[in-house]
């Protein structure tokens, strides 16, 4: 934790609006897909559930979908890129649904299998520590736009649970999710929460299967 003389940090989440991808439950990487319409819709309102607040720091995935949800929020006048920040590297399958790959590897799911030409689930587990030892000094609420899969793993390791605990926290595209304290130690507030139902009717598919 941080010094007495400022709070301790804690991280708001924000995960980035809907793209075509997300929509239709395809692993999205390190491809820069943009947001839809209705994406676009979701980071306006995003910035009105955030407006008021605070923030000693604001970071963003430098991926479009991440840094367009930022603007559309009204935080890009101070936003800090960070490259840890972006998506799971999903090698050879990016592009491709759980059920497209599962056709031929039964059983395939991304938290259990090898990521071939991609990132291990242990490789993203060290991005979220290097983001989460960068921003423990940094005091007060830290608002950190990014990906399903990432903040997903993020949130794991912020309690210090192995990163494969992050497949059970499921994420929809445009919610806050909000990582604090209890007493001196980490644990997880707020999750998946603020996703406007009325904007599209079914919800975008959560991270399951996607960026």
């Amino acid at each position: 934790m941080t010094g007495p003389e400022q709070p301790p940090t804690r991280l708001v989440l924000a995960r980035h609006g809907e793209t075509d991808w997300s929509r239709t439950a395809r692993h999205t990487g390190r491809t820069d897909v943009p947001l839809t319409d209705v994406g676009r819709d979701q980071a306006r309102r995003l910035g009105s559930l955030l407006a008021g607040r605070r923030f000693t720091r604001v970071l963003s995935s430098p991926l479009s979908r991440s840094t367009e949800t930022v603007a559309l929020a009204g935080f890009d006048d101070r936003v800090e890129l960070d490259d840890d920040l972006r998506e799971w590297d999903y090698g050879v399958y990016e592009g491709r649904t759980r059920v497209d790959i599962a056709k031929e590897i039964p059983g395939w799911a991304v938290w259990s299998q090898p990521i071939i030409g991609g990132e291990s689930l242990e490789q993203l587990g060290a991005r979220a520590d290097r983001v989460i030892a960068a921003l423990l000094p940094t005091g007060g609420d830290v608002l950190v736009f990014s990906h399903g899969h990432f903040l997903r793993v993020l949130a794991a390791r912020w309690i210090e649970s192995a990163p494969v605990a992050a497949s059970r926290l499921e994420l929809w595209t445009a919610t806050i999710s909000e990582l604090g304290w209890e007493h001196d130690r980490r644990v997880i507030e707020v999750w998946n929460t603020g996703r406007p139902p009325a904007l599209d009717g079914p919800p975008s598919a959560p991270s399951s299967g996607s960026r």
